[in-house]
């Protein structure tokens, strides 16, 4: 329950120049680093405003929002249009106006709202949510529409990044997975990226050497580079038969009666997205180009096809020993902040694995 300014000293330690204690449990943050100015989404729904001072030694409060009848999950600060955006618990997407303190408008999600990206340009809105959807919102100072609603992901949506130069929205869940949604192209192209093996909590991105940083429960940052040539994940298709050689899956009934033999289990290639068996998908590869960096199932043909080229990875994994949950990149300094589910905030130099 307490908002905290740390400053480095000259013996090279951080030490806090201000620690405020609020009125109930802080649970996001939105700093705009031209004026100062400091959001802070309490758990009891409201969003309290901060002026710093330049010596970052004195802190007063400017006014309160009351935005929300739940957590504040995620904030912006968008000093060009003067709106306050959030999102909470309480399903709802809010925007205020920064000057005045009045609400402009909201929009209400189909589960609890977890994370918020905006593009200033476009006046674009993404809301990932708990039901793994992410909402696609275009907002004035009176009124929003709902453009689209992305379905990719099997788990919540903890995360998302914007790359305003190449329209590309990335989003972190539950189910482990990294989507690129390209919303520039207009055709509604995603690339999975799948590199970690437990949930994906946070992602930065680096628009200068065009990398995604993500990070997950299992303590790994990943490191992906986006100036490559992706592929898009195949539709697994769905089929009574093994596609290469015909043997019957074991709802099959008719076919395993005809031929008097038992049905076999349903596998997907995860280069082609062709409905195989387990003889004719044994062996297993990585494909870079296709998001996948560890080892999955490809059927035989499609084994045969993959190069050592292809298999080249195209991401790095780095232990960072704690569960990151949030992360802040300076991309000018070359510095990563990582927050842990121990507690412990951390600052990473991270100039010789960006580009």
């Amino acid at each position: 329950r307490t908002l905290r300014v740390w400053l480095k000293r000259d013996t090279g330690q951080y030490w806090p120049s201000i620690c405020h204690t609020l009125p109930s449990q802080a649970a996001s943050l939105a700093y705009n680093e031209e004026t100062r100015r400091t959001f802070i989404g309490l758990d009891n729904g409201t969003i309290s405003e901060f002026n710093l001072a330049e010596d970052f030694n004195r802190m007063s409060q400017t006014r309160d929002y009351l935005a929300h009848q739940g957590r504040v999950t995620s904030l912006k600060f968008s000093l060009n249009c003067e709106w306050v955006l959030s999102c909470a618990r309480d399903k709802y997407f809010q925007w205020h106006c920064s000057e005045t303190g009045r609400r402009l408008g909201g929009y209400q999600a189909s589960a609890w709202c977890l994370c918020l990206e905006f593009d200033e340009q476009s006046k674009y809105v993404f809301v990932g949510d708990y039901s793994g959807q992410i909402s696609v919102l275009r907002i004035s100072n009176t009124e929003f529409s709902l453009i689209t609603t992305l379905k990719g992901h099997s788990g919540s949506v903890r995360s998302l990044s914007w790359d305003a130069e190449r329209s590309l929205l990335f989003s972190g869940s539950y189910d482990e997975s990294v989507i690129v949604w390209d919303i520039g192209s207009k055709k509604g192209t995603a690339f999975e990226l799948q590199g970690h093996h437990d949930k994906v909590q946070a992602l930065a991105y680096a628009s200068g050497s065009k990398q995604l940083l993500s990070g997950s429960d299992e303590a790994i940052l990943g490191i992906w580079n986006m100036d490559v040539k992706r592929i898009e994940t195949p539709n697994w298709e769905e089929s009574d038969l093994c596609q290469k050689c015909s043997s019957p899956f074991f709802w099959n009934f008719r076919r395993m009666w005809e031929e008097k033999t038992l049905g076999i289990r349903q596998h997907h290639c995860r280069k082609c997205g062709k409905a195989v068996c387990n003889k004719c998908s044994a062996k297993k590869s990585t494909i870079p180009p296709l998001g996948y960096e560890y080892e999955v199932r490809v059927c035989d043909d499609c084994f045969s096809t993959i190069t050592d080229e292809e298999k080249a990875p195209l991401a790095t994994f780095h232990d960072v020993k704690h569960q990151v949950i949030y992360m802040n990149l300076d991309q000018t300094r070359k510095r990563l902040l990582t927050v842990g589910r121990d507690r412990v905030v951390k600052l990473w130099d991270v100039s010789t694995v960006l580009h």
